[in-house]
């Protein structure tokens, strides 16, 4: 059914399918991407380290797999749109087979500073692959400044303006934010099963202000943090008690794993411990259900809402306040938005932004948000209602795609200006032939022995600097007396390199001939 609507699958094991997805992506890369450092207990135990390398070579392995899949049914002038971290090397597979395709890759995590990021054991690996898209696009500036600067702190790449530039080819870099379909929400509120629920809730709730958050069960979503600073609003305004209740949606993820577990059982701790201290036996403050509720339901619960809390710790970019936002064009509630999440970038200016982390400030903000006047709710909703309907899903598709096809075009005229490579035999040939010549040297591998090896880690340049050896052939190939003594040599021939490690200049004073100037570097070994 799903190969008539044009999907094709992808055959994993199990066992692969546990160590590549729950593993190396889940385990690893999920949690890198969203400031999770790597567990250091697990690290005590040599088990641990073959453990990950085996996780490893699982999503090396199912990249393969999709890139067998793609290239299987690839055409010529096809577009390849990457998505996620799951599939970070996927562009460097497609590039090898097909160097012509257009390729682009997506990121709809956080990408995390080159601090953290570079705790990766296999960091360069992964870059390299990932750059060999086209476009690599990112929900934020941040995100893309973040992989900027770890290809040139890592891979000690030239960042542009433009994205990371490596040996003439140009991988852009670009953030574009992703939407939802406001439409989709704004006809479900005008059908009869919406409408319906729409007035149980109102019932149900009257005479309160309502707060709803709608989360998966996610370490990285701040739950525990909003009912706390819930809890520490209601026990410093006592006023609000039996007037405000909040409506927590936790969508369960991953109940399999014991962290999640906890996670859970915490949660419903909090709940717990609020409902007992502040209940009575007319009002629950907190009404907290572990499970999804259905579209039209979520439309309905959206409308009726006045305070929206969301208060994740890392989000990509969160598109639960874009859903609100698109749902209140009647009650134009107030959106309180962590800083941290992606969607603080577009609707920061319309939203109260708070720090999570920071109980107090997330309790005045419900406060600020509960007691704000109409006219500067309105005022809020407009703005943020402005983004949400011009930066919609398909707006973002349709940019990237097309920025793409414009990256690629650009990529190809770099290629035709590229100079072919070079005929030693004629270079050689035409200097014999020449009676004024001048050599222009580079420096590092040429002059000096090359300190960095393609598969070795990288060194830092002051490392690199005190490793840094002259090269013996070029020592013997640079030698004044033999350079002055050669017949292909004659006084208008002038040498050019970055450095004069041999005093070639005082060499030439004291034989009182032409001065050599060293300033640059190539391979002398070729001409002499």
């Amino acid at each position: 059914m799903l190969q008539r609507e044009g999907y094709i699958p992808v055959w994993l094991e199990s066992g692969l399918l546990d160590l590549y997805y729950n593993g190396f992506c889940n385990s690893v890369l999920w949690q890198l991407f969203h400031y999770v450092p790597l567990q250091l207990d697990g690290w005590q135990r040599v088990q641990e380290h073959q453990t990950l390398q085996m996780q490893w070579g699982a999503y090396q392995q199912a990249n393969d797999r999709f890139g067998e899949v793609v290239l299987a049914v690839y055409q010529p002038g096809d577009m390849v749109w990457v998505q996620d971290y799951h599939l970070m090397l996927l562009p460097s597979i497609l590039k090898n087979a097909v160097p012509r395709a257009k390729v682009g890759w997506f990121l709809h995590t956080p990408f995390p500073s080159s601090e953290i990021y570079r705790t990766l054991p296999v960091r360069e690996d992964v870059l390299r692959a990932t750059l060999r898209a086209d476009l690599i696009g990112f929900h934020t500036y941040d995100y893309a400044r973040h992989f900027i600067s770890s290809c040139t702190r890592i891979l000690g790449l030239e960042g542009t303006p433009e994205g990371v530039e490596d040996n003439g080819s140009v991988a852009r870099v670009a953030a574009f934010p992703i939407g939802i379909d406001p439409e989709r929400f704004a006809q479900a509120l005008e059908t009869e099963e919406v409408q319906m629920n729409i007035a149980k809730l109102l019932n149900r709730y009257a005479g309160r202000k309502v707060m709803l958050g709608v989360d998966r069960l996610d370490m990285i979503k701040g739950i525990p943090q909003k009912l706390l600073a819930f809890e520490k609003f209601l026990h410093e305004h006592p006023e609000w008690r039996d007037k405000v209740l909040l409506v927590q949606i936790a969508v369960p993820s991953r109940t399999d794993v014991p962290e999640y577990q906890k996670l859970r059982s915490m949660v419903h701790e909090i709940v717990g411990r609020i409902n007992g201290a502040f209940g009575t036996l007319t009002y629950v403050p907190i009404h907290h259900l572990d499970r999804q509720l259905s579209f039209h339901e979520l439309c309905a619960l959206y409308a009726v809402t006045d305070v929206a809390l969301i208060t994740s710790l890392r989000d990509g970019m969160n598109l639960v306040s874009y859903e609100y936002v698109a749902c209140q064009a009647d009650n134009a509630g107030v959106l309180v938005l962590s800083e941290f999440a992606g969607a603080a970038q577009s609707l920061g200016a319309g939203s109260i932004l708070v720090n999570p982390w920071n109980i107090n400030d997330v309790a005045a903000a419900i406060e600020d948000a509960l007691t704000m006047s109409e006219e500067e709710r309105r005022e809020r909703h407009r703005q943020n209602y402005m983004h949400v309907a011009t930066h919609t899903a398909q707006t973002w598709a349709d940019t990237f795609i097309s920025e793409l096809n414009d990256t690629h075009i650009e990529a190809d005229l770099r290629l035709r200006h590229t100079p072919p490579e070079l005929d030693f035999a004629e270079v050689v040939r035409g200097y014999m032939d020449s009676t004024r010549r001048l050599i222009v040297l580079g420096y590092n591998a040429t002059l000096t022995t090359a300190v960095e090896a393609p598969r070795q880690p990288k060194r830092h340049y002051d490392q690199i600097k005190a490793l840094t050896r002259v090269n013996p052939r070029i020592l013997k190939c640079l030698e004044v007396r033999r350079i002055l003594s050669c017949p292909f040599l004659s006084r208008y021939t002038v040498a050019v390199t970055s450095v004069d490690p041999f005093r070639v200049q005082s060499h030439a004073q004291e034989q009182q001939e032409p001065r050599f100037c060293f300033s640059a570097v190539a391979d002398w070994s070729a001409l002499c």
